[in-house]
């Protein structure tokens, strides 16, 4: 079921094994059992024991150990990967009045902690000494009917932490699994309080669903539970923005965030421009992100038609950093609207064939030759520079004899 060939898996088999010859109770918890029992390799292997930080900081010592989330039971054990080993001590939360995270943590039993977790497939312990699924939640049976249910009362899991709502989005569009009808109706109840979750946390989720496959899922499950008016508003206004807006997050391949978000963004706002700012602001994007989601949006009509406009109008825009992004929302809008991809194919054709010397060729002239020629520095010269660029892109000139007798057509006098 497991692999502890990698570096973090076998950090986490000696955590345990060190724990339970210590005379602790200690398994693997959460999504790496989930996606173990998938036969998904998971991202990171979590640890839960009854052993208590203070217990675990003695058994390994202080050196190896990172106390960076001891007031919820949690310790870091430094291995020979890169990243500690966490190992949360078995809890129960108290209230949640924030709705976002337990105002104090008891320690407790397993099944105490698994009880206190969201959803039945993320209850799922697994001790791999003895080689044994330990499971009071019913996770299981679940996982094999490919469906996402919460622990106990949803509206009860969903009012400790509003963020749950979107995860149980992301787990059944990346597993490609169901809702339960039940948690499915908690969620459009509560929907419209999602916004007490910081922005940071909604953006993460955000990303996480339409930058990974079931992107389209993801969409289509958000319009149902009533979340995407809450967390993108304005975006899907009727049946056939919110149809658009789906084949757009699955033309997207391989699945990208940016990209996803550009292409239904530049198909569906009024002001595509003016909704990236928002929601730079409401999911708390870097300027990274944003500027790749702008590029995309800004630059998508001109790639579109690339193979019939001036290489001196397309060139610019491939020497982008965020290049990879304008092509793949621009390839997504074309597929999504059955459009032609000849600009697309030919943007990559040139990036692909062309050396780095023949796609960017080194400038016939610069500010500083006009300078040496007796021009005085001033805002023309932007201008000026640009005309002879695009002169020399489009092959109307080759040499900087011939850059600098099309500048003096342009201005008499220096």
């Amino acid at each position: 079921m497991f692999d502890f060939s990698t570096a973090s898996a076998a950090d986490a088999l000696a955590v345990i094994r060190r724990l339970q010859s210590a005379g602790f109770v200690a398994y693997l918890a959460g999504g790496c059992v989930r996606d173990g029992l998938l036969g998904r390799p998971p991202k990171d292997f979590d640890v839960a024991t009854n052993a208590t930080p203070e217990a675990v900081r003695q058994i390994f010592g202080h050196r190896r150990t990172l106390a960076f989330g001891a007031s919820f039971g949690v310790i870091g054990v430094q291995g020979t990967g890169k990243e500690p080993t966490e190992v949360a001590t078995f809890r129960s939360d108290g209230t949640y009045s924030d709705g976002r995270r337990p105002d104090q943590v008891h320690f407790g039993s397993a099944e105490e902690d698994a009880l206190r977790r969201d959803y039945t497939i993320n209850g799922l312990f697994y001790d791999p000494v003895q080689d044994s699924v330990i499971d009071f939640v019913d996770g299981r049976a679940d996982l094999a009917k490919r469906v996402v249910r919460a622990i106990g009362d949803p509206y009860l899991r969903i009012a400790e932490d509003k963020l749950r709502m979107l995860r149980a989005v992301r787990f059944a569009a990346t597993l490609g699994f169901s809702i339960d009808h039940v948690t499915t109706d908690a969620i459009r109840r509560l929907a419209d309080q999602v916004i007490v979750t910081s922005g940071e946390r909604i953006g993460a989720e955000v990303q996480r669903m339409l930058g990974n496959r079931g992107a389209q899922i993801a969409i289509e499950l958000l319009a149902d539970t009533h979340l995407l008016e809450v967390i993108w508003p304005g975006i899907c206004n009727d049946l056939l923005q919110l149809d658009l807006a789906v084949r757009l997050a699955g033309a997207v391949q391989p699945p990208d965030f940016a990209a996803c978000v550009a292409g239904i963004v530049a198909s569906n706002a009024p002001r595509p421009i003016d909704m990236v700012d928002q929601l730079s602001t409401l999911w708390k994007l870097s300027c990274d992100q944003r500027d790749a989601i702008e590029q995309a949006v800004r630059h998508r009509d001109v790639i579109l038609a690339a193979d019939s406009r001036p290489w001196s109008v397309v060139q610019p825009l491939l020497m982008l950093k965020h290049r990879d992004t304008i092509l793949a929302a621009a390839q997504a809008w074309a597929l999504a609207g059955q459009f032609s991809v000849a600009g697309i194919d030919f943007c990559r054709n040139r990036i692909a064939s062309w050396p780095a010397d023949q796609l960017d060729p080194t400038p016939l002239l610069t500010g500083q030759d006009l300078i040496a020629r007796g021009y005085k520095p001033g805002p023309a010269f932007k201008p000026l520079l640009a005309a002879v660029r695009a002169a020399q892109l489009d092959g109307e000139i080759r040499t900087q004899a011939e850059a600098i007798k099309l500048v003096e057509q342009t201005i008499v006098e220096p």
